[in-house]
């Protein structure tokens, strides 16, 4: 996209832009890729007087960044769609969370867990945390190295199970006078699977923090 433009009036008043009120500027608009090739194309030497087979490759490699472009904006796109459509399915599910806390009564259908099915049930969770794209989609890898199979029904059962628990220990974490850390979500939803099942997200935590938190469950079980 190339805009023409002139400096507004506002600008034309200011001593710095004096010497260029009489001009007009362009400003060219360009997706990453497309400002890729642009470089690129200024390093090939020789575009026009040349044989056909170069032609040929240099009008290839055009069209592959032009794909290119054109994918990187439908996946994000869709990937933006798929996050409209995560807020909107419902599942059945919506009970009662242990001390009044009310699980989602509105959650995506039953289906394998991915990022946009994490993110869903965890801003219920976590309501006021911004959750980093980047973080989300690597956190959700880990969890579903660990169980392939993990439905996003069976995540939210997880976290309504446990997340409770959890919170107490939290209390109880970041109230020691010698300890200035602090438990995040993804801390929290660490201790959340731990303790839903201990061997099978053992690696969820390291060793210190499974025998911290081991060690305040078994004096605070009841």
């Amino acid at each position: 996209m190339h805009l023409d433009l002139k400096l507004g009036e506002t600008r034309r008043e200011m001593p710095e832009y004096k010497a260029f009120v009489g001009f007009n500027f362009e400003i060219q608009i360009r997706t990453i890729i497309q400002d890729s090739w642009s470089v690129l194309d200024h390093k090939i030497k020789y575009k026009k007087s040349i044989p056909n087979f170069l032609r040929r490759r240099i009008n290839t490699l055009a069209a592959l960044f032009e794909l290119a472009d054109r994918e990187f904006k439908e996946i994000r796109l869709a990937t933006e769609a798929e996050i409209e459509k995560a807020k909107s399915e419902e599942t059945e599910d919506s009970h009662t969370l242990p001390e009044g806390q009310v699980g989602p009564t509105k959650l995506l259908k039953n289906g394998r867990l991915n990022a946009f099915g994490f993110l869903k049930i965890a801003k219920h969770f976590f309501k006021d945390y911004e959750f980093e794209d980047f973080k989300v989609d690597g956190f959700t890898e880990e969890i579903v190295a660990i169980e392939p199979e993990i439905t996003r029904t069976d995540f939210n059962e997880y976290m309504k199970a446990t997340i409770s628990k959890v919170k107490q220990y939290q209390i109880y974490f970041e109230s020691q006078g010698e300890s200035k850390e602090s438990l995040n979500p993804f801390t929290i939803i660490r201790h959340c699977l731990y303790l839903n099942d201990k061997e099978k997200y053992s690696s969820f935590l390291t060793n210190v923090s499974k025998e911290a938190f081991d060690k305040w469950l078994s004096e605070n079980d009841g």
